[in-house]
């Protein structure tokens, strides 16, 4: 699989609709409890400092999408934060660590100095195996900061990089 990642184009949006979709469903990682529609999605993407896909060149689809924007303002504002999300059978592949990098990358670009992920689920361990691999570094541990779809709480790992 030859996966590249390209900027969101309007081709590409219900695609990136459906894996971001999907990983709100799981309702494992991100806060997230409505699904994007197409004119939901399209608003929230373009809302973004910018918005990565990963396209598998080999099957012309979308496998991963990526969110960069800013985490907070003014004397904050240096700071960024993303979410990432893996088409359901596509992961386990190195998509996601395309995503970051790329990510981490473009967040340079635009003049960010810290990338932070603010609510990293415990139980996300594919994720914080691969925020270590990278080099963040763990903040702390926020506990029962993730509610889960069956009413029950568990803890959230922030995280940050200099970039």
């Amino acid at each position: 699989m030859t996966v590249e990642i390209k900027m969101l184009e309007e081709k590409w949006l219900a695609a990136a609709v459906e894996v971001w979709n999907e990983v709100v469903e799981d309702g494992e990682a991100f806060p997230q409890t409505e699904l994007l529609t197409a004119e939901t999605g399209r608003d929230f993407f373009a809302q973004q400092s910018y918005t990565g896909v990963a396209w598998d060149a080999r099957a012309d689809e979308i496998v991963g999408v990526y969110i960069l924007h800013p985490n907070n303002v003014g004397r904050c504002g240096h700071l960024c934060n993303a979410s990432y999300a893996v088409r359901r059978d596509r992961r386990g592949r190195q998509i996601g660590e395309t995503l970051v990098r790329d990510c981490m990358r473009r967040g340079r670009e635009l003049g960010f100095r810290i990338l932070q992920f603010n609510a990293v689920v415990r139980s996300n361990t594919a994720a914080l195996m691969l925020y270590r691999k990278l080099g963040f570094t763990q903040l702390g541990v926020i506990p029962e900061g993730f509610q889960r779809d069956d009413g029950s709480y568990e803890d959230i790992i922030p995280h940050y990089i200099r970039l």
